[in-house]
């Protein structure tokens, strides 16, 4: 026969009422609902896990970006064959500074969408590089979402004490769920295999079978289908870069006077790049008392 339970001690209660209270406060706050209508472009934050959507994304009309022709095409068209839901690759935009690799992903983003129907938009999200072991996380809050989505990590790239390598690897192509079929990911890195030289040497000198250890880190490229490669500009990209900002804005110059300004100012620097031949159109703009409002 079953005993009826004595009654709990009152401050035994409200002692285990408050223990209670106590861990649903250090629980996390379970992820707001994302909603994807606020917006074409999102960044992930961590604390607590959720989409901040950005309603003016800082980018510069495809148009503008000069010297990286091929790159452009190679990248417009895998991106547009992802937004019609075709196979298409991650990608690693890698290569010197300067050059217009974050540019150009934001760029291609924006372009494509153009050509979309209302309410059918290619989602951006931007993870920032220090949270990239929430990829995980992150791909999960995606899995079920209708649209689809474009991922972005701007200057990836891991130093010789960093492990959470190992995380994006296995979001991007390992674990038994795999990358979700409505994302995809792009990264911009300055290494194209993104950890350094001498990190992979080590490796092989220390390692007991140096192959399989400098492996481990060269793998992580390999979940990249596609490799974009950015160099150098010329004399001749570099002033064209120039030229092309200066008619997109209206800065009335003499072009002979803007020519041998904008050589001077890559020589001060020395380098010849995207970066530099805007900052030089800041310059000259703010000496001509012109604001370089979006158009």
């Amino acid at each position: 026969m079953s005993q009826t339970p004595a009654p709990l001690d009152p401050a035994a209660h409200a002692l285990l009422s408050r223990i209670a209270d106590a861990l649903d406060r250090l629980a996390p706050p379970a992820p707001a609902p994302i909603d994807f209508s606020l917006a074409d472009a999102f960044v992930w934050r961590t604390n607590p896990q959720g989409l901040a959507p950005v309603p003016h994304v800082n980018r510069v009309d495809i148009g503008l970006l000069k010297g990286v022709d091929r790159v452009r095409d190679l990248l417009f068209d895998n991106t547009e064959r992802f937004a019609r839901g075709l196979p298409a690759n991650n990608a690693l935009l890698w290569g010197a500074r300067g050059m217009g690799k974050s540019s150009l992903v934001k760029a291609v983003h924006a372009r494509i969408n153009e050509s979309l129907p209302a309410g059918q938009g290619l989602k951006l999200v931007e993870i920032h590089r220090e949270d990239v072991e929430s990829l995980p996380a992150l791909m999960n809050h995606l899995r079920h979402c209708a649209f689809r989505v474009l991922i972005f990590c701007d200057d990836l790239s891991f130093d010789a004490e960093d492990t959470s390598y190992k995380s994006l690897k296995a979001a991007l192509e390992g674990g038994i769920e795999g990358r979700p079929g409505n994302s995809l990911f792009y990264a911009t890195s300055n290494r194209r295999h993104l950890v350094p030289r001498d990190m992979m040497e080590n490796e092989r000198s220390t390692a007991i079978n140096p192959g399989e250890a400098v492996e481990e880190k060269v793998s992580l490229s390999d979940r990249f289908g596609l490799w974009l490669g950015f160099h150098r500009c010329s004399q001749d990209d570099y002033l064209a870069m120039v030229a092309g900002y200066a008619a997109h804005f209206d800065l009335r110059m003499d072009a002979q006077t803007m020519r041998a300004e904008a050589i001077e100012w890559a020589a001060t620097r020395g380098a010849r790049s995207g970066r530099t031949a805007w900052q030089y159109i800041q310059d000259a703009a703010g000496r001509l008392g012109v604001r370089l409002d979006p158009r």
